[in-house]
């Protein structure tokens, strides 16, 4: 089995830019110009890209999986370990702007963040720098990174890294701790060649790779592979890449872009589709009755999230999680979306 496909690594550009939590104003960009905020984003149309839309929602291309490591003389890795950066010291601690991630679509900024003894880097979207799409509100991307990771924090997974919304030097933005890729994590996505998978591989679909010639992708039939694709089920991930996973220290995989979910239609767009068709885990049964309990009218989960998004974003994701237990099985493409995202890393 040959290994998966690697992602080049993307560029910082250094500058610096401090704020205190509640403060926040235009001022130098990360590259050095002067203007109201970082430039960058993604535009999206119907016919975008070869399967109908060109996503990537702002924290790709650093080290191959968006939030990971970066160039430029600027260190990427954390101050202490992942998971050591909280929410209320990403909340509430002094953010400096230390470089832009370059070839993403959206704004990215690399920042440190340091609250009372606690410190370490971490990503900073400005909504400001949000590129306008098609099929979502303007300036709402934001709110659904954090929207997941509540999610995420709900299911008990912890597939997302700590997510806030605050002010920082360019304005309201989504604020979230920088995860460091092991060096040797475990192959997750492969192409290669045959119609059928290897044993520990499940078959996701065949890819053109040049000169007429085609492969099949694949992916790790890996326990947390198959969280994540029950949680962006739930989420309605528009746009889940090979890119945005982390396999971190300890064995634990983080997931990261989140944009471009919640919509109240279907949007999913994966490459975790292995299992599609396949009996849910009992596990996530019994996460997915957890979860519908948590979102009824009043619940602490359900108060966060109508902060996040929309009364009919919440109603739909109540629905799709009533649907995923009524049908017990992960969730098959539908005909009316491209069920692939493009590029697929």
């Amino acid at each position: 089995m040959p290994a998966p496909e690697r992602i080049p690594a993307g560029r910082v550009m250094p500058g610096e830019e401090t704020v205190t939590a509640g403060g926040g104003a235009a001022g130098r960009a990360a590259d050095g110009r002067t203007g109201d905020g970082p430039g960058g984003g993604r535009g999206d149309s119907p016919d975008g890209g070869p399967d109908g839309q060109a996503n990537g929602d702002g924290n790709g291309g650093a080290n191959g999986s968006g939030n990971g490591s970066a160039t430029g003389g600027i260190s990427a890795r954390a101050a202490g370990r992942p998971g050591r950066l909280t929410a209320e010291a990403l909340t509430h601690g002094e953010l400096t702007v230390r470089g832009q991630v370059r070839e993403a679509s959206n704004a990215v900024l690399y920042c440190t963040v340091t609250h009372e003894d606690i410190s370490g880097t971490c990503v900073y979207k400005p909504v400001a720098g949000e590129r306008p799409l098609w099929d979502f509100p303007d300036g709402t991307l934001a709110q659904r990174e954090v929207a997941a990771y509540e999610l995420s924090r709900a299911t008990g997974w912890d597939l997302v890294p700590t997510t806030v919304l605050r002010d920082g030097p360019y304005g309201q933005g989504m604020v979230q701790e920088w995860i460091e890729a092991a060096p040797e994590g475990a192959e997750l996505l492969a192409l290669v060649e045959g119609e059928e998978p290897e044993p520990g591989w499940k078959p996701v679909g065949f890819a053109e790779v040049g000169e007429g010639r085609t492969a099949l992708l694949v992916h790790a039939d890996d326990e947390r592979l198959r969280r994540l694709a029950v949680l962006d089920a739930v989420i309605n991930n528009g746009d889940r890449k090979g890119g945005h996973l982390l396999p971190a220290d300890g064995g634990r995989l983080y997931a990261i872009d989140h944009g471009v979910t919640f919509n109240a239609e279907d949007k999913l767009r994966t490459l975790l589709w292995g299992w599609a068709g396949e009996p849910l885990t009992e596990e996530a049964r019994e996460v997915l009755g957890r979860l519908a309990t948590a979102l009824e009218e009043g619940a602490p989960l359900a108060a966060r999230l109508a902060g996040l998004i929309t009364a009919a974003e919440l109603a739909a994701l109540r629905a799709r999680v009533a649907d995923l237990l009524r049908t017990g099985v992960h969730p098959r493409p539908g005909g009316d979306w491209p069920p692939i995202p493009w590029p697929p890393v």
